[in-house]
């Protein structure tokens, strides 16, 4: 007699931004959330035009782009993704993060579950987002903070009516994980890392080493474009 199993569930997360340029930083936080929530895939997003930096210049989509490409390379889990590039792959549009976690709801599996990383200070400010409420309830999230940061911070921010009962199960048996009506806040206080982007800007058009602040050979790309200068 044959026997059938159920399939495990995959789990999968979208982890978007300027990345401009994208750091050791952004890779500590995404090996790390490998390892705790056991991610089979970590989908790199570099944001078209950001909804909350319109005004600062980036570096152009494609270098942008290129840069995700390059870091991705030495890991299997991490996917660059043109999610936001737009129809042209230009990069010139604005997408919202609520439209993202609903296209990549439309083409990943039924049996996957998805989660959505960002850092504690993003999440801060989510009340400014596109339909926030609406994000909230689409994925779990997890949320890169230093250790002994305080998880009610978060909280301050979800409207009453989202949350659910305080101490009701999560997946991961994690304690300061904040359980809403049909989605989960997980904390992810396992890296610690004073990298910016912001920084390495700083430091490449002072004419300082960034070497060790991002991946090898997104050390050698921004050299070769002579970016940020």
């Amino acid at each position: 007699m044959t026997q059938h199993h159920a399939k495990t569930p995959a789990s999968v997360a979208l982890f978007g931004g300027s990345f401009d340029p994208i750091h050791s930083g952004h890779l500590a936080v995404a090996r790390s959330a490998v390892k705790r929530f056991g991610l089979e895939r970590v989908y790199f997003i570099p944001s078209g035009i950001p909804p909350h930096k319109p005004r600062r210049h980036l570096a152009p989509f494609a270098h942008r782009m290129a840069m995700v490409s390059l870091a991705c390379t030495d890991h299997p889990e991490f996917v660059p993704s043109l999610a936001e590039a737009g129809e042209d792959q230009s990069g010139n549009q604005v997408f919202y993060s609520v439209d993202t976690v609903r296209h990549f709801q439309h083409v990943l599996h039924a049996h996957e579950h998805l989660y959505f990383i960002l850092g504690a200070d993003q999440f801060l400010g989510i009340a400014t987002w596109k339909e926030y409420e609406t994000l909230l309830g689409l994925c779990d999230f997890i949320v890169a903070n230093r250790p002994g940061f305080p998880m009610e911070a978060l909280r301050l921010v979800i409207p009453p009516e989202l949350l659910g009962r305080r101490g009701a199960h999560t997946e991961h048996a994690d304690s300061d994980a904040i359980v809403l009506r049909r989605t989960v806040v997980y904390p992810l206080t396992t890296v610690s890392s004073d990298v910016s982007s912001t920084e390495i800007r700083r430091r490449i058009r002072h004419g300082e080493p960034i070497s060790g602040l991002v991946p090898p050979r997104v050390e050698e790309y921004i050299e070769k474009q002579a970016l940020y200068r």
